[in-house]
Parts: structure tokens; sequence; C-alpha cells
């Protein structure tokens, strides 16, 4: 990212620009960055835009051989295409031989660094990895909005506002409005305004129902299964996302046990630094052979789902039953 924005402060730009990554809002913003650099405004006829599949690849190869028009740049921009996993056999051949005056922005949820854009986005230093940002990096981001809106937030409201918006800094954003146009003419942001008004996302149900397992607190983990049937989430999904959880801190254990700190766990299993510490402090709760019991029953329990042995609600509840209480 910084390099996007030290090309833009030259005026020095790249054949190709790779923007992929988990984090959507922060591509959204570079993607846009890059445009208002190189595309003038209602400028239709020196900028070509394609999404999606069935892109036709000889008609972008026509596109980017096109002299501009009045303008120093032709920009080609492609989003969400598949071609990070799979380039066509033409346009990766292409990308080694791009003309000076041609860019093309690709923007896609990952890359393949076997594939041909990849490496051709990395030969020419435009291949742009962007995920979550830490919670440093986060803290900073909100604490810029804030200001700009007046308002503070308590330590307490940040940690919790954190625990139930980190999947995305898009969610963050709304909910951020929210808590503004919430708190009105009051100047500071409490964690009973964040437990009030910001949406409690799945996946922070699902810790907490981990946190209440590991605290063999029954009642309180049978409530947040209750919860979540009630909002329509199918067992099932529900099974899988404490397994996701429970092999995610297999492995982040596995990793602190050979001295690897929060940092390095992060970028290891592509998740955030906080998230990492946050898993830290739940897996001392658990020995690893209680956390590959449970891998193994859940494991079980889904093929007696699938083969019609066994009820899939009453599944979770079994998982329920024989570790929270």
């Amino acid at each position: 990212m910084k390099r996007i924005d030290e090309d833009i402060a030259k005026g020095q730009f790249r054949n190709i620009y790779l923007l992929y990554g988990e984090e959507d809002y922060l591509k959204l913003q570079y993607k846009n960055k890059l445009l208002n650099a190189l595309v003038a405004e209602g400028d239709d006829m020196n900028f070509s835009k394609y999404q999606d599949s069935g892109i036709n690849e000889l008609q972008v190869i026509d596109q980017a051989e096109t002299m501009p028009f009045f303008a120093e740049h032709r920009v080609i921009l492609i989003e969400n295409s598949g071609f990070g996993k799979k380039m066509p056999e033409k346009l990766g051949e292409y990308l080694s031989t791009i003309p000076d005056f041609t860019i093309f922005i690709f923007v896609e949820p990952t890359a393949d660094k076997r594939g041909k854009l990849y490496k051709a986005a990395k030969a020419a230093g435009g291949d742009i990895e962007i995920n979550m940002p830490n919670e440093s990096d986060l803290a900073r981001w909100v604490g810029g909005i804030l200001k700009e809106s007046g308002v503070q937030m308590k330590k307490e409201a940040w940690s919790q506002f954190l625990i139930m918006t980190h999947d995305s800094m898009d969610n963050m954003a709304r909910e951020l409005e929210k808590l503004v146009s919430y708190v009105g003419d009051r100047k500071q942001i409490t964690i009973d305004d964040v437990n009030a008004i910001c949406v409690s996302r799945v996946e922070t149900k699902i810790f907490d129902m981990i946190n209440a397992i590991a605290a063999k607190d029954l009642r309180k983990t049978m409530d947040l299964y209750q919860d979540m049937l009630a909002a329509k989430e199918p067992p099932m999904r529900i099974l899988y996302m404490i397994v996701r959880q429970f092999r995610q801190m297999k492995v982040i254990k596995q990793l602190a046990d050979f001295g690897e700190n929060s940092g390095t766990i992060a970028r290891k299993v592509g998740a955030p630094d906080f998230a990492v510490k946050r898993t830290l402090q739940l897996a001392r709760n658990y020995t690893d052979k209680e956390i590959s019991r449970l891998l193994e029953d859940s494991a079980d329990f889904e093929t007696k789902v699938k083969t019609g042995q066994l009820d899939e609600k009453l599944a979770v509840e079994l998982i329920i039953m024989k570790y929270a209480s």
C-alpha cells in the first residue's frame, strides 16, 4: 500500500498493479486512489473496466494496444475475474509485453503466487497484498474517524468494539457511523453503547461459546447456541465454525509452543494479530489432548449426521454437553 502512495506522490506508475487479499474496504480505497490519480473525471475514452468471469481476453489485449487519446495513460481495470487463480493463456503472455502507455489494475480476492498474474505484477513491483491491519493500525484509523466526529471511545469500549466488528473494516466503518449517531451530543462512546448498537457477528458468538465451554459454563453455552438457532443459523454451520476455531487454536498453540510470537503467527495463519492474541489466551484453558478429542468427536458426529444416524441439532448439543458440563 505504501508503494501505491509513493507512486502517486511521484507521478510515476507501474504497468501492472495487483491488489489482492481479504480486506475489501482497503482494496476499494487503494483502487480508487489509483483511478483518481490516473483517470480524468469523465474520461471513458482512455479507461476500460472488466469484471467477473467471462472476460474476452482478446478484447482486453486490443484495448491495451490502443494508444491513449489526449491522455498520458490508457487504464484497464479488471476486478473479481478469477485471474488471480488462473490467467487466460494469451493475456498471461501479453502481461510481459505491455506498452509503456498502458496500466493494468487487477483487483482480486486471492492470488496464486505460482500464477502468471502474480509473477507479472511482482516483476513490475505492483503486487500489493491487502489484509486486515493489526490492532494498533486499526486503533489509529478508528481514532481518526472519531476525531473528525468530535467523539472519543473509552478503552474498554474499544476492546469490545474490536471483538464485535473485527471481521472487516467495512463493517467497522458502518458500526462506527451508527455509534456516532447514537451518542449524539455526548462526546464519549462507552462499552454500554457498543453492546447496545453494534451487531454481534456469528464469529463473535462462536468465540464467546468456546470461552463458555472452557469455563464449563453449560448454561451460557446453551444460551449462545439457542441465540444462534433463533437467528436462523443452521446447526451444522455452527458446528463447522466451532471446529474451524478449534483447528486454528491447535495450529496457533503449536506455533506458540515452538517459540513463535503473535505477529509471526498472525502472518503464518493469515489472521489479525489481535485475533491470534485472543486465541492464545483462550488456548491456555485447553490441553492439546482436549482440542484433538473435541475435533475427533465433531468429525464423528458430522459423519453420523450426514449418514442419517444423528439429528444435526442434537449433534451440536451433544458436543456442548460433553465439553461444557
